[in-house]
C-alpha cells in the first residue's frame, strides 16, 4: 500500500474513533461499559532494548503460540487490551483490520492478547467480526503475561498497551495507552517503518 493511501485509511480510523467501528446494534447492545478507569494502574518490567519476555498461550484458533517463534523470521507487535465485551476494545481489534496491509509490509504479526478465557474470547471474536490475527488468552495463570511485561493492572485486567518486538526478540516500542481511550494507529504505523533494514 502507498504511504499516502496507508496515511488516508489511519486518517479515516482516527476520524471514526468516536464510532463503534463495524459494530452492529446487536453486538452494541452486549457491550458492558464499566464507566471511566483510573486511565494507568501498573508499572512497566521491561524496557525500549530489552529482550521481551517469552511466553506460550493458547489461541483462539486453538493452536499455542510462543513468541519466540517469531525470532528470526517476523518483527511482532503485540496488543493487550484490558477485556472483552467493553467499548474500548470491541472498536480497537477490528479497526486493525483495515490496516492488514501495513503489518505485511513491515514483515510484522499482530498478536492480541487479553485476561479473558478462550470461551470468552470466542464468542466475542466471533461477534466482532473475522480479525485476520490471531487472539489469545493470559487467563491462566491469570494474568501472568501481562504481569511479565508489567502491564497487569490491580483489578486483575491488563492495561491497554502495544510493544513491537523486531526479528532478534528486542523491544523496540512500548506505549501503554489510556485504558479508556482507543491507541492512535499511526503511531504504530510509524514504528513499525522504523524497522525496516
Amino acid at each position: 500500500m502507498k504511504r499516502w493511501a496507508v496515511m488516508f485509511v489511519i486518517t479515516i480510523f482516527v476520524i471514526s474513533a468516536g464510532h463503534a467501528y463495524g459494530m452492529s446494534e446487536d453486538f452494541k447492545a452486549n457491550i458492558y461499559n464499566p464507566g471511566t478507569l483510573k486511565p494507568v494502574d501498573s508499572r512497566l518490567k521491561v524496557s525500549v532494548g530489552d529482550a521481551a519476555p517469552d511466553f506460550t498461550l493458547p489461541s483462539v484458533g486453538g493452536e499455542p503460540v510462543t513468541l519466540s517463534q517469531f525470532r528470526g523470521t517476523k518483527n511482532v507487535v503485540i496488543s493487550f487490551v484490558p477485556a472483552a465485551w467493553t467499548p474500548v476494545c470491541s472498536d480497537q481489534w477490528p479497526g486493525y483490520n483495515i490496516v492488514k496491509e501495513l503489518f505485511e509490509e513491515n514483515e510484522a504479526v499482530l498478536i492480541g492478547i487479553t485476561v479473558d478465557n478462550i470461551p470468552t474470547l470466542y464468542a466475542w471474536t466471533k461477534q466482532m467480526g473475522n480479525l485476520w490475527f490471531p487472539v489469545f488468552s493470559d487467563f491462566w495463570p491469570h494474568g501472568a503475561v501481562a504481569e511479565q511485561f508489567g502491564v497487569l493492572r490491580s483489578s486483575g485486567v491488563s492495561e491497554r498497551a502495544i510493544f513491537i518486538i523486531d526479528k532478534k526478540g528486542i523491544i523496540q516500542f512500548i506505549e501503554v495507552s489510556d485504558i479508556n481511550v482507543r491507541p492512535d494507529l499511526g503511531v504504530c504505523a510509524r514504528e513499525l517503518k522504523k524497522l525496516k533494514p
